[in-house]
């Protein structure tokens, strides 16, 4: 019986073990939350209606944190808005987008949503 348990025991631990995993679903759960706040945004200003937004992340050490944590930082936005054939609504997103995460106006493209 105990050798059917030490058996038992030394599978189990054998059993790999993923911590990358929770990571990633973590980050994910994150980005996806990030992304439906920018949605409700841009959702209740004018001109703009219904939003679908994607955004393209990558980590970056933070400088201002202890030892090597990592945080993520947008690097492209891809939004689709029922406002998106209007070049004023386009503009206004643009620039709402480019406050929130300091990035390049080129990195953000606006479409228009069927």
């Amino acid at each position: 019986m105990v050798l059917l348990l030490l058996g038992i025991l030394l599978v189990v631990a054998a059993l790999p073990v993923s911590h990358k995993k929770g990571v990633e679903e973590y980050e994910n759960s994150e980005k996806t939350e990030l992304e439906e706040k920018l949605e409700h945004l841009l959702s209740n200003v004018e001109g703009v209606g219904e939003t679908e937004v994607i955004l393209m992340m990558e980590e970056e050490r933070d400088s201002q944190g202890f030892g090597s944590s990592k945080v993520p930082k947008v690097t492209g936005v891809l939004i689709s808005a029922q406002g998106g054939d209007d070049s004023v609504t386009v503009q206004k997103i643009q620039e709402a987008v480019k406050a929130l995460f300091q990035i390049e106006p080129h990195k953000i493209k606006v479409m228009k949503r069927k």
